[in-house]
């Protein structure tokens, strides 16, 4: 049934018209229902909506939760194992290559310590080799001029200190004949004294304060103590 129309009465002033204006209907009847019980049934129904908006609000946001949660959770633990397991991969991995390579460890240092008395054996032959051939070029430059060694006591004698008073040189008999063969002006200067002790290339000076000895063998120990010094500071 509709409700009765109000009667707008249309106003007239200073020649101008006035809109007519229509209130809304009054409404007989209350949203939900009727509403005009008992109030204590009003309360509770309004009490059990309200519940009933919590309990659903609560599910949902419950369920939302969970979801949310479920998927970063899956997202983070798949990280955290994906981040262990290469920790873990590359530690059993190292474990495993430490354990393959350490037959390969102690073949590497014997491989060493056998490079390492190989080299210092071919040092020791090269030292050696060196020495036989010097040796033998020294033997030979005496032989075919002997008198080298007396050029020799003369530089010792500038160096030596104090009174010379008389000197005398020690050479080797065979040394001694072939300076007085072929050099007999030279060796009527000197003392010559045979000394058999001597090998041949060793030579003593010796005054009445000094004795030196300026032989082939003290000279060329020199050589080679600094020769084998350089070659071992080069390997």
């Amino acid at each position: 049934m509709k409700p009765p129309l109000m009667n707008v009465k249309v106003l007239k002033a200073d020649a101008r018209s006035w809109r007519p204006y229509r209130f809304p209907p009054r409404c007989n009847v209350l949203p939900g229902g009727d509403w005009s019980g008992d109030p204590a049934q009003v309360q509770r129904a309004v009490a059990d909506g309200f519940q009933q908006g919590l309990e659903k609000g609560y599910l949902e946001g419950l369920q939302q939760g969970q979801d949310a949660g479920q998927r970063d959770g899956f997202d983070q633990g798949r990280q955290e194992g994906l981040r262990n397991g290469r920790d873990e991969g590359r530690q059993e991995g190292r474990q495993a290559f430490d354990t393959a390579a350490r037959p390969l460890d102690a073949l590497a240092a014997e491989f060493r310590r056998f490079a390492q008395d190989f080299e210092r054996s071919r040092q020791q032959q090269l030292l050696e080799l060196v020495e036989k051939v010097a040796k033998q070029v020294i033997r030979c430059e005496l032989t075919l001029h002997p008198t080298q060694l007396l050029s020799l006591a003369e530089e010792a004698l500038a160096a030596m200190p104090g009174e010379q008073g008389e000197v005398q040189i020690l050479l080797n008999p065979e040394e001694c004949a072939r300076i007085k063969e072929l050099a007999p002006e030279r060796a009527s200067a000197w003392r010559l004294i045979p000394d058999e002790r001597l090998s041949l290339g060793e030579c003593r000076v010796v005054t009445a304060q000094a004795e030196a000895d300026i032989g082939c063998q003290q000279r060329l120990d020199s050589c080679m103590e600094t020769l084998a010094e350089h070659v071992q500071s080069e390997a």
